[in-house]
């Protein structure tokens, strides 16, 4: 039997990665995002492999989140995985010289987006008692760095939010895990520099980072587990990092 996933974030990085190769497994896909353009370039190269629907909106407005899974057409309306990926970082000050925001950036896309797109579609999942949702985190949500102050927080309540979830959701038989990557080269230290591409490949250079695509295969494999089998919480960092601080950039 086919399975619909939704994935969110779906135009860029770990998101896109997982719409691609979800498409080459045969799963339906609902890709959301924010840029058309991209949308409609991934639909189109997408679509040759398995069945596609876009949704464009921003998952901090929960009034287009809710409008947004309304307008499914029947075939794309019961949805099996949910990926909550989208998510951001804006900044790297200490907490004295933060911008109020970028730390509202943070909040309404990485902690009250995943509300928003979670509570739309679970009523579906305990309706038939099935489901699959898996919360992107991030190394940020198990320890602090410096200067990473509101976006740790955000990612730490990712974390709460996974496994409060997981509690709530048990009786329903729905499965609830968490993806916590390190180091991914991405468009992530682009946004968080807000457009300075030389402070951003600085994140990279001296080791090899996490590619998308990596954190793509580990989704693969948590949500084609048997259905007893439930990946609940897995970090994975690139073997040259050992903590958000320790990084070996000799190599």
């Amino acid at each position: 039997m086919r399975k619909t996933a939704l994935i969110t974030g779906a135009t860029s990085g770990i998101g896109r990665a997982t719409a691609e190769l979800f498409a080459k497994q045969g799963f339906d896909l609902i890709l959301c995002g924010r840029r058309q353009e991209r949308l409609e370039e991934l639909k189109n190269k997408l679509g040759r492999d398995t069945a596609i629907f876009t949704l464009k909106f921003d998952v901090r407005n929960r009034e287009d989140v809710f409008a947004a899974i309304r307008s499914l057409p029947k075939e794309f309306s019961e949805i099996d995985i949910l990926v909550n990926n989208a998510g951001n970082a804006h900044g790297l000050d200490p907490i004295d010289k933060g911008n109020p925001d970028d730390w509202e950036a943070m909040l309404d896309i990485n902690v009250k987006g995943l509300l928003y797109m979670s509570k739309a579609i679970i009523p579906q999942m305990v309706e038939r008692k099935s489901g699959h949702i898996i919360n992107i985190g991030s190394t940020a949500g198990k320890e602090v760095y410096p200067n990473g102050n509101v976006y740790c927080a955000s990612k730490h309540a990712v974390d709460a939010i996974n496994k409060g979830m997981r509690i709530d959701l048990n009786a329903y038989g729905i499965r609830v895990g968490a993806v916590n990557p390190g180091l991914v080269e991405t468009e992530f230290s682009d946004v968080r520099f807000k457009g300075d591409k030389e402070k951003a490949s600085k994140v990279y250079k001296g080791y090899q980072p996490l590619k998308p695509e990596d954190i793509a295969d580990i989704i693969l494999f948590v949500v084609t587990r048997p259905y007893h089998v439930n990946i609940a919480d897995l970090v994975v960092m690139p073997t040259a990092q050992a903590s958000s601080t320790i990084v070996n950039k000799n190599g």
